[in-house]
């Protein structure tokens, strides 16, 4: 990760005075060297009325008891996800995968995870709320983006998270390394079995997926 990206802030500080100026009665929100925090412990009750209130341009998550703001995305992020949307409908087109998913993850399902792609049958998610169970997703995918937080969201908490609630496979596409690491195998909140593939070489999906990824387009994408 270069300095420069190291030190981009969360959110521009308007959007964190309008986020903190329709926070529910009781949570108090701080900015710290570009940062989102609160000042006291943040249940997820409040955490979900928190997030119906922000405004458009914010998007948060519920990570480890703590409140967290998702990057926007660029457009080299935009395109890898149409990438591998195609992927998936060329393979599977009985499956969907859907954009911005929010998911309930971690133990006991108490943390709120906003996917970048969840990949589900047809249909899966018709009556759905904001937040959805795990249950019957099949894969997870995440995108990294220029922020400071990637690393510990996307690489340490959210492998934990969504092993806790049994989601097959974790898709990790890191922008960063220009890698793509598979995560399978969910058991006592882990996943067993990691494997990593350079951009422009075959990606093998495990079951219940069982299909091959051709990441040579992603190299179209590197930063």
């Amino acid at each position: 990760m270069t300095p420069s990206t190291a030190e981009r802030p969360q959110m521009p500080v308007e959007d964190f005075e309008e986020l903190a100026g329709v926070a529910p009665e009781g949570v108090r929100l701080e900015f710290v060297d570009g940062k989102v925090r609160t000042k006291d412990p943040l249940s997820v009750e409040d955490f979900e009325e928190l997030d119906r209130r922000a405004p458009e341009t914010v998007r948060l998550e519920y990570i480890n008891g703590k409140l967290e703001v998702k990057a926007m995305p660029d457009g080299n992020h935009s395109e890898i996800h149409m990438w591998l949307l195609e992927q998936c409908l060329q393979h599977r087109p009985d499956l969907r995968l859907h954009h911005e998913r929010g998911v309930k993850t971690e133990a006991y399902r108490k943390g709120r995870a906003r996917t970048d792609g969840a990949l589900v049958p047809r249909g899966h998610f018709k009556g759905h709320g904001e937040w959805s169970a795990a249950n019957g997703v099949l894969m997870v995918v995440e995108i990294t983006s220029h922020d400071r937080d990637t690393d510990q969201r996307d690489r340490i908490d959210k492998p934990v998270g969504y092993a806790a609630v049994d989601i097959p496979v974790y898709l990790l596409i890191d922008r960063d390394n220009n890698t793509v690491v598979v995560y399978s195998d969910p058991e006592d909140s882990r996943y067993q079995e990691t494997a990593s593939y350079p951009w422009g070489t075959l990606v093998e999906l495990p079951a219940p997926l069982a299909f091959t990824l051709d990441t040579e387009e992603l190299k179209d994408y590197a930063d």
